[in-house]
């Protein structure tokens, strides 16, 4: 039976919350108990931070980078809309299926090695999306999409680890970093390819000079030793749980909304009568938007006695952004683009923040961050496939809008759930 959690705001204090959160942060490791015997002292943080931002900074690139240029890869390969569409699901898919590689990469090898490892991964698959006709095109998305799955789960529990008195301002800079990779990727691409005589392959393969440069910088970290033996912890009931159910469905149908706009939305301004580079700019501010919700979101919804008013905002101008992108007049464009990015900025934090608020440990929250990213992007990925499916069929963009309610209003409804002020019910033991 899921057990009802006290509100925060009536339990703690702004700033013991916000320690408590900082507490929970969910990494790879946090299955385990982290029995620290000699913590090293950093010697250089600023070096290991600007490693941190410059990796986060690469998180993104690979996806929001094909969107503004979808149709002019199309054209060139002579792709379908639903064959297209492949190109923005798989790498969501993969989000999904090598998120739960993490945990096991990094017990083995170490999460340094592991960051290393998997950012010259992701070099090699934007070099194979951009160089390598379509055979390579979906080899490199698959690559792409699995690389940023596992290090997206790394990287929180290594600012946990080192950064313990910083997590919560350093979690932000992730986040920063995050979204500011995304916005430069999805608005320079056009204008890069265009510089370089039109070339959708150049627009695509430059993203490997920021993921060098950060594999660079990131290298001194593998040698860093850090001391700790772990104890084990298995939780037990997370999929029959009612309550992680809704939270694994919120954190996939918000995502699904994202990725849709990853994918698609440049390709439906397009249509719409933007240019490549106007609509890779719109797509850009909007992901620029997004970090002032991100940031804030979780902040207020902390402050009521549960998450449903702050899930349904935020549900509520995500949907308005996107119908106004799709139906409004033109001249409006940037207004609804600017409502999108608010609205998503704050269903991705929240559906974060859910994960901890719905967990009495890190041990449960590590689990039901597995289970909700695991599951979670694997339906997403759904989202953006349906929508270049029916385009296909209809071969028009205005078509697709009731992809967009179906999936909003799932999404309220997993929130309702998700958002009420529980606790998981499950069963955690040290084995």
């Amino acid at each position: 039976m899921t057990t009802k959690a006290p509100p925060a705001s009536d339990t703690l204090s702004p700033v013991k919350k916000h320690h408590e959160i900082d507490e929970l942060l969910i990494d790879a490791e946090a299955d385990d108990e982290q029995v620290q015997q000699h913590r090293p002292v950093l010697k250089r943080p600023w070096f290991l931070l600007l490693g941190l931002v410059l990796v986060a900074l690469n998180l993104r690139p690979a996806l929001s980078s094909m969107a503004p240029l979808l149709s002019e890869v199309s054209k060139s390969l002579g792709l379908s809309a639903s064959t297209a569409g492949l190109l923005t699901t798989l790498p969501v898919l993969c989000l999904g299926l090598f998120a739960p590689m993490a945990p096991i990469l990094a017990r083995r090898f170490g999460s340094e090695r592991v960051v290393l490892g998997i950012l010259l991964t992701l070099t090699c698959g934007i070099i194979l999306r951009s160089s390598f006709g379509p055979v390579g095109l979906f080899a490199g998305s698959i690559m792409a999409g699995a690389s940023i799955g596992i290090i997206g789960v790394l990287l929180p529990g290594i600012v946990k680890r080192d950064f313990a008195k910083q997590a919560g301002t350093m979690t932000g800079v992730y986040t920063m970093a995050l979204c500011l990779g995304a916005a430069v990727a999805a608005g320079s691409t056009v204008p890069l390819s265009q510089f370089f005589d039109n070339s959708w392959n150049v627009g695509l393969g430059f993203w490997i000079v920021p993921a060098l440069l950060a594999a660079i910088f990131w290298w001194p970290q593998t040698r860093q030793s850090h001391g700790q033996h772990q104890a084990s912890y298995r939780v037990r009931g997370l999929f029959r749980d009612k309550l992680a159910r809704q939270v694994t469905l919120y954190m996939g149908l918000q995502s699904s909304l994202a990725y849709i706009v990853f994918g698609w939305l440049p390709s439906i301004l397009i249509g719409r009568g933007l240019t490549p580079t106007e609509a890779g700019l719109l797509l850009s501010g909007s992901i620029m938007v997004q970090l002032i919700s991100s940031l804030t979101a979780p902040w207020l919804a902390t402050r009521g006695k549960d998450q449903r008013v702050a899930i349904l905002l935020v549900m509520l101008l995500t949907l308005a952004g996107l119908y106004g992108c799709l139906y409004a007049p033109l001249n409006q464009l940037w207004i609804w683009a600017v409502v999108l990015g608010l609205g998503q900025g704050g269903t991705f934090s929240l559906a974060l923040t859910l994960i901890v608020l719905r967990s009495r440990d890190s041990h449960v929250a590590a689990n039901l961050s597995s289970m909700a990213q695991g599951v979670g992007y694997t339906l997403a990925s759904l989202g953006p496939f349906a929508v270049g499916i029916v385009h296909d069929w209809t071969g028009n963009w205005n078509s697709v809008g009731w992809i967009f309610g179906v999936i909003g209003v799932l999404g309220i409804v997993a929130g309702m759930g998700a958002g009420r002020a529980l606790y998981v019910d499950v069963t955690s033991k040290k084995v």
